[in-house]
């Protein structure tokens, strides 16, 4: 069992206060403004961009995906990649150990875990111990399901070859799984707000494009200090053939006057 490394300090350590906290994302003026309402539709949704801060600032924009998700009809499983911000372990590493946090205990899929046992992806814990990028998604994925399964990914390789070979592993260990993929990551890192919108304005147009080495290429060329490229570029390729569509943007200024802040985006990708 992997215990949570940021609870009570990225997000309310104890079960009654997350909630009311994820509520409150939910019900923000940044976020989608209501509870998300569960459907069983025909389950359009392949993948999406969440953010990772403390859920107080970008909480609000995550909530936008999820709701997105709860209303398409949630998966049996989520695929969650995010950045490694620690350095430790390997460089792209799966965990096969449960994840508790104060909603309860989220489940690893063993079986798809293991389908991508492969190439580039090492299991190795040490990876995912003190990393938050992924942990942070959970809360959410708790409050819209009480049954799913998901599989951790933390990529500290995140070079275009790096990435597009996970993406093929996740793409091909998912073909006909009811799965969605989820890249964990922020967009532009202590800028002003103006630089923000315009550095991840572009970042975001590859991405609607579904132009994976075009996000890449304006990443290294523009200098756009974003977290999780390789997560973003790796989902992608996983979802390959769908259609991206940014839900909100939004940075840590909206919560709290400050002069250099960080971008969050939302982006869903479906059939």
């Amino acid at each position: 069992m992997r215990s949570p490394a940021v609870a009570g300090q990225f997000y309310s350590g104890d079960e009654k206060g997350l909630r009311r906290e994820v509520e409150e994302c939910f019900k923000s003026p940044i976020g989608p403004q209501h509870l998300p309402s569960k459907g069983n539709g025909s389950r359009n949704i392949l993948g999406g961009v969440s953010p990772h801060a403390g859920l107080m600032f970008s909480g609000p924009v995550a909530a936008h995906l999820y709701d997105a998700i709860a209303s398409d009809g949630v998966p049996g499983t989520f695929v969650i990649i995010g950045p490694n911000h620690t350095g430790s372990g390997s460089g792209v590493a799966l965990a096969m150990e449960d994840f508790e946090t104060p909603l309860g205990v989220a489940k690893v899929d063993q079986e798809l875990a293991a389908a991508m046992r492969k190439d580039l992806v090492d299991v190795d814990p040490k990876a995912h111990h003190y990393e938050h990028s992924i942990e942070v998604q959970l809360p959410f994925i708790q409050y819209i399901s009480e049954e799913f399964k998901f599989v951790p990914i933390c990529m500290a390789f995140q070079d275009y070859d790096a990435a597009r070979s996970l993406g093929e592993t996740v793409r091909d260990a998912v073909r006909g799984k009811d799965a969605i993929v989820v890249a964990s990551t922020d967009f532009s890192h202590y800028v002003t707000s103006e630089t923000a919108r315009e550095k991840d304005g572009m970042a975001l147009e590859a991405i609607e494009r579904m132009d994976v080495k075009g996000l890449y290429d304006v990443v290294m060329e523009e200098s756009i200090s974003m977290c999780g490229y390789g997560p973003v570029m790796a989902m992608m390729t996983a979802c390959e053939g769908g259609k991206a569509r940014v839900l909100k943007w939004a940075t840590s200024g909206g919560v709290r006057p400050m002069r250099d802040v960080v971008g969050y985006a939302a982006v869903v990708i479906e059939k």
